[in-house]
């Protein structure tokens, strides 16, 4: 049944149709495939489930009882978990419940840096967890661009940090879990990895599990595993109570039923073969795109890219990550700015872009088509802007789009 609220029924179509019509490179954006859509729009969205599957607090809960342990089930089953929650609403709240969980107000964090690829929930002095929580960040390696294990073992030995974050939202490289959690074990820590932006590479196959040797595991569910807006915390058993307690009653109220059917959807949708060859072509297309700024001397932060991202570090091409945001636009074509490690730009105007492949890949495309892709990035930001041109790349922008529909 169409919409009858004709104000809301046409900004729906026409944010549809900027979809469609855009060349979305954004890291932390997909598609969310029909069945999931259709699951949000569920009769679940009525129900008020506080609690747990067994133990709530209103009746008339039997069927979503059976929808929670359905994809709690899956979630488990597909990360090879001891245990899961899947009633976070989003992944900042859920970090900050796993804080609550494992920490006491003023103990010591130690997470990768904001500017050097972590998260904002990860300690950032504006964040709630910067304002409760001793920070200690590490830093990618100035000269090389990556984790330096050596240099963060050392630091957390003399920090003895209560929790160690591994994971991040800007960096390229496949993170070392198992180096990780020896760390961690031998300063007394707990290892939380976050793994929203690469859990669907993970669920694919393409990049190592944490859940093997981290104590709790996040991840949004909308990223590369192309589910709803919510997220999952893993863990192991013995922590199970003390973070399904964190969550409810201790965080959040009700969770979002219809969120969660979505993300049951989802996760039996990363459970198949084909999604194993999504999960590996959004890694190739990616490794292609670098390759290609390489050969028009763009320099890549780290080098190159292990994942479905990288970021460009434009400080060479004399242009910042704002203008260069804004003039892809122009061109049909969305990144998202971002800083580079040490950067001296603000993060509302930084030196770089960030760049992923995990929502063009769902739409279809192909190596060839990243590659091109690359070519008129590279020309539009190396000084080859002028309007015109950015008129003639809009129009085959446009063209390459309609080949590749969203579905």
């Amino acid at each position: 049944m169409p919409i009858k609220d004709t104000a809301v029924r046409e900004l729906i179509r026409r944010e549809a149709q900027r979809q469609n019509e855009t060349l979305n490179l954004i890291a932390s954006e997909n598609y969310a495939p029909r069945d999931v859509l259709e699951a949000l729009g569920s009769p679940f969205t009525n129900k008020y489930a506080e609690g747990y599957p067994g133990k709530r607090y209103y009746p008339g809960n039997e069927i979503v009882d059976q929808l929670e342990n359905l994809a709690i089930n899956r979630a488990k089953k597909l990360f090879k978990a001891e245990h899961a929650n899947v009633q976070a609403l989003s992944g900042g709240g859920a970090n900050l419940a796993i804080y609550l969980a494992l920490m006491q107000p003023g103990e010591k964090l130690m997470a990768l840096k904001l500017s050097h690829g972590g998260h904002l929930s990860h300690g950032h002095p504006v964040n709630f967890s910067g304002k409760n929580y001793k920070i200690i960040f590490y830093e990618v390696d100035k000269a090389t661009g990556r984790l330096d294990m050596d240099k963060i073992r050392a630091q957390a030995e003399i920090e003895k940090p209560k929790v160690i974050i591994a994971g991040a939202s800007a960096y390229a490289r496949e993170i070392n879990w198992k180096e990780f959690s020896v760390i961690a074990k031998s300063v007394g820590a707990y290892l939380v990895a976050d793994i929203s932006h690469t859990a669907g590479l993970i669920a694919g196959g393409a990049l190592k599990n944490p859940c093997p040797y981290a104590d709790v595991v996040m991840t949004t569910t909308h990223k590369s595993l192309r589910g709803p807006r919510g997220a999952i915390i893993l863990c192991k058993k013995e922590l199970a109570s003390v973070i399904d307690k964190s969550i409810f009653p201790g965080f959040q109220g009700g969770p979002h039923m219809a969120s969660i059917a979505g993300i049951a959807v989802a996760l039996k949708n990363a459970s198949e073969e084909k999604f194993k060859t999504y999960a590996k072509s959004t890694i190739i297309n990616s490794k292609a795109m670098a390759k290609e700024f390489k050969k028009f001397g763009i320099d890549i932060i780290s080098g190159g890219t292990d994942t479905h991202l990288m970021v460009l570090d434009l400080s060479k091409q004399n242009i910042s990550g704002k203008i260069a945001e804004e003039l892809l636009v122009a061109a049909g074509i969305t990144v998202s700015r971002s800083t580079i490690p040490d950067d001296t730009r603000s993060p509302m105007d930084p030196s770089g872009i960030r760049i992923g492949t995990p929502a063009m890949t769902t739409r279809g495309f192909k190596e060839k088509e990243f590659i091109r892709t690359a070519q008129i990035i590279s020309a539009i930001i190396t000084g080859k802007n002028s309007k015109k041109d950015l008129k003639v790349f809009r129009e085959e922008i446009t063209k390459l789009l309609k080949k590749f529909p969203v579905k």
